[in-house]
């Protein structure tokens, strides 16, 4: 089964359950084991929070603004990307882990426990950040079946 979707979402604290409720209820449909969903989603909800906190202009956290979820389901492997048009990442503070005192960055380390390959990155040419994950996905016996 393939399945992708994309979302252009406002930098809204309302747009993250958004996101969140849409990739749940693909992976219900799908038949994706609900841990594995949860996970996902989890980390989802973070990338989609730092695009929200700190995905505008010069990194402040006005309102406005966008960003954009797109997550791809194909065989066994699903592979969510979020991008904002920020700042971006600073250059060193991608590679390096929070400490457990940091007050920021730990959103990041979550994302990273809860995936299976985790790619943090800027976009070329047009800025901002771009948070990309994949996981391995576990099914459950019988799938939900989406009835028209």
């Amino acid at each position: 089964m393939s399945i992708w979707w994309s979302l252009h979402l406002r930098r809204e604290a309302a747009s993250v359950p958004l996101a969140r409720r849409l990739l749940l209820g693909t992976m219900e449909t799908a038949g994706v084991d609900p841990d594995v969903s949860y996970e996902l989603s989890v980390a989802l909800t973070e990338a989609c929070a730092n695009a929200v906190e700190h995905g505008g202009a010069a990194g402040r956290a006005e309102p406005g603004g966008a960003y954009r979820v797109t997550a791809y389901l194909d065989g066994e492997t699903c592979r969510i990307e979020v991008a904002d048009s920020g700042p971006g990442f600073p250059g060193s503070a991608v590679k390096a882990a929070p400490s457990d005192d940091a007050e920021h960055g730990r959103g990041l380390r979550l994302i990273e426990e809860l995936a299976d390959h985790v790619q943090f990155g800027n976009r070329s040419g047009r800025g901002g950040a771009v948070v990309s994950f994949d996981k391995i996905l576990k099914w459950r016996d019988s799938p939900s079946l989406l009835l028209a």
